[in-house]
């Protein structure tokens, strides 16, 4: 009996014409987005790897730009507390976001 192995949503696999075909974008978006930071696929001898972990991300992108009305500076800032208050567990992630904005609006 063969055994499939299931895949990892974080297993990189779509190229990038790939995944802004899935996600019906331009594969510019995607490289806007990564050059904002806001994702990070992986690379592979000079070639971006999406991964389905990626493209719900892209996904929560589009959804925060086009249907709330954030622009890119705002989705950084919900992702990051996304991730800050899913993934390291904090949760007082409201501090964290007013203390880092203090701190960027200090800085030259």
């Amino acid at each position: 009996m063969s055994r499939v192995r299931s895949r990892n949503n974080n297993a990189p696999v779509y190229v990038i014409s790939i995944a802004a075909d899935l996600l019906g974008l331009h594969p510019r978006t995607l490289r806007i987005y990564e050059e904002k930071g806001l994702v990070q696929p992986a690379r592979r001898h000079q070639q971006r790897l999406y991964s389905d972990h990626d493209l719900e991300r892209v996904r929560m992108i589009r959804h925060l730009t086009q249907e709330v009305g954030l622009n890119l500076a705002g989705v950084r800032l919900v992702l990051e507390m996304y991730e800050r208050v899913e993934y390291q567990g904090s949760k007082d992630a409201v501090t964290w976001v007013f203390e880092r904005t203090m701190r960027r609006r200090r800085a030259p």
